[in-house]
């Protein structure tokens, strides 16, 4: 059955399959794309991990820091996966994206803290709020909605356990089948049952972004909505810039057998017609941080598109 985000997901992977084997070497395309490597690399001066900008349309490389090890790295998402999980909910109408549902902020799973960080004032969220406070009570509530089989489904049409095609090696995510309400309200979360590399988290958002350039959202407006409003007053404030919308997430997880935590921030700038999406990874840090770095690139797009 035809539907306009198989459409979408079809394009994605035509523009993969066309741009894969002759990506240019980033930072050596245009002066524009140079530009955005010299302020990747000063972004990432100091930090462990990856940043990624890809071009929306093309899927061409146009900024790197560490590509083999956004290749390779398997992390937990975080709440980077809660757009696909908010969007398998609405279209399966499982979700009214105007119902408010309370914060309960503090939350134990399986044993696994999962409280919920954003300001305490942000207590009764429908969901466009709640994806934009990253709110990991109400994803967890409405997450039970749907049947492991849907969830998995979800996550796998997303691409988030098949390689990208933006480098010769990729490491491959896992998605795994959660057996208990528990395990599936993690994996809702990202933060237990699957692991992806940057890249694929960052072809995941492109895919997204095409959707977005598109303009026909359907029921998954209050996703490209939330994304929005999370860079705006949201989880991912601090990637904000006053000369340009920037719709994206941030996550933060444990990692995996280490006393710490990483974080990711994905997103696609401008936020009403995608021209470009950025991963950045740190190895240590949290999803915050990473939206902090993902700002200094992003600073350099805006200026690169007012040059003559």
């Amino acid at each position: 059955m035809w539907t306009w985000r198989s459409f979408q997901n079809q394009l994605a992977a035509t523009f993969i399959f066309l741009t894969a084997a002759t990506l240019p070497l980033a930072g050596q395309n245009t002066p524009a794309s140079e530009k955005l490597q010299a302020a990747t690399e000063r972004a990432m001066t100091g930090v462990s991990g990856t940043l990624v900008v890809l071009d929306v349309v093309s899927g061409k490389i146009l900024a790197a820091h560490d590509l083999r090890l956004a290749a390779m790295a398997l992390a937990r998402p975080g709440s980077t996966v809660k757009p696909f999980v908010l969007r398998a909910l609405l279209e399966a109408r499982k979700v009214d994206p105007e119902q408010r549902l309370l914060c309960r902020r503090t939350l134990r799973i399986g044993g696994v803290k999962m409280d919920c960080t954003h300001p305490a004032a942000a207590a009764n969220l429908n969901a466009t709020e709640a994806l934009a406070y990253s709110c990991n009570s109400y994803f967890a509530e409405v997450a039970t909605r749907l049947t492991a089989e849907e969830l998995v489904a979800e996550l796998k049409q997303a691409g988030l356990d098949t390689p990208s095609g933006l480098a010769e090696q990729e490491a491959t995510g896992v998605i795994e089948k959660p057996r208990t309400p528990e395990a599936l309200q993690l994996e809702g979360l990202g933060d237990r049952g699957i692991v992806v590399t940057p890249l694929q988290l960052l072809e995941a958002y492109r895919r997204l972004a095409l959707e977005r350039r598109g303009g026909k959202l359907g029921n998954a407006q209050a996703v490209f909505e939330g994304l929005e409003e999370s860079v705006g007053y949201g989880m991912a404030h601090a990637v904000n810039l006053n000369e340009m919308k920037i719709a994206g997430k941030t996550g933060t997880a444990a990692a995996r057998e280490r006393n710490w935590t990483h974080g990711f921030f994905v997103g696609y700038a401008p936020a009403d017609a995608p021209e470009i999406a950025i991963v950045v990874y740190l190895a240590q840090g949290r999803g915050t941080d990473a939206a902090a770095v993902a700002r200094k690139v992003l600073a350099e797009f805006v200026v690169g598109r007012q040059r003559p």
